[in-house]
């Protein structure tokens, strides 16, 4: 009885290599985790500028008439990112900043009142001034979908 015989080759070199791209992308994702932590101080950066909250709501104007939030750009400048393999991270350290993101109320410590400079000129003492919140970092919907880009677009950047 003679018998068929098939042999059936299939060249997949190309795409083990992708494989293996892929692999070696989730072995090493400290490029993604600093695209998505740049992503996420330029968004930042963004609120500033037009002065919204990561949840659409605008900032309540300040009482000079002036950019809310940048009288000095120290705040806005010291937005900073920071990654490594297994995390993407981004905000500021300075002293003021929480008061700002949450709100809250300034109270004198150390002498009966505060004093500062008045809209117009002049000085003004009060004893607690209250700071609206005026949340600037956060993640919204539009920012998830920018990071699950980011991903997919290195994973797909893998594959090729």
């Amino acid at each position: 009885m003679s018998g068929v015989r098939l042999h059936i080759e299939v060249d997949d070199r190309h795409i083990q290599a992708a494989i293996a791209r892929l692999i070696a992308t989730g072995q090493n994702p400290a490029p993604i985790m600093q695209d998505i932590a740049t992503y996420g101080e330029n968004s930042t950066r963004d609120r500033f500028r037009t002065e919204t909250a990561p949840d659409g709501s605008q900032w309540k104007p300040n009482q000079r008439g002036s950019k809310t939030l940048i009288d000095s750009s120290r705040l806005l400048d010291s937005i900073v990112s920071d990654s490594d393999d297994d995390f993407a991270a981004w905000g500021t350290n300075v002293i003021y900043a929480a008061i700002h993101q949450t709100g809250g109320v300034i109270r004198a410590k150390n002498k009966p009142y505060l004093v500062f400079k008045a809209p117009g000129g002049g000085l003004r003492r009060v004893k607690q001034v209250t700071i609206p919140a005026r949340p600037y970092l956060g993640i919204n919907d539009d920012d998830e979908k920018n990071i699950v880009n980011i991903v997919n677009r290195h994973l797909q950047e893998a594959i090729r």
